[in-house]
C-alpha cells in the first residue's frame, strides 16, 4: 500500500482542493487518510480505482462537447 501526498495526487486527478473535499464528503472520492495534525495522504491504489470506474463507464459513443 502506498500513500501520495497532494501534490501527487494533483498530478493524477486535476481538481482543486475544494472540489476534492467535497466530492469526499459526498463520498464520490476516497478519503484522505490523516497521517498526523498538518499531514494527509490518499491510498494510491484507491484513486487508481475510482479513476478506472470513471474511464470503463464512458460510453464509446461520447464525443467530446456533449
Amino acid at each position: 500500500m502506498r500513500c501520495i501526498s497532494w501534490r501527487e495526487l494533483k498530478t493524477i486527478v486535476p481538481y482543486s482542493r475544494q472540489h476534492i473535499g467535497r466530492l469526499e464528503k459526498a463520498n464520490l472520492f476516497p478519503k484522505r487518510v490523516r497521517l498526523g495534525q498538518c499531514r494527509v495522504c490518499w491510498i494510491v491504489d484507491e484513486v487508481r480505482a475510482w479513476l478506472q470506474e470513471r474511464i470503463d463507464s464512458r460510453s464509446l459513443t461520447d464525443t467530446p462537447g456533449d
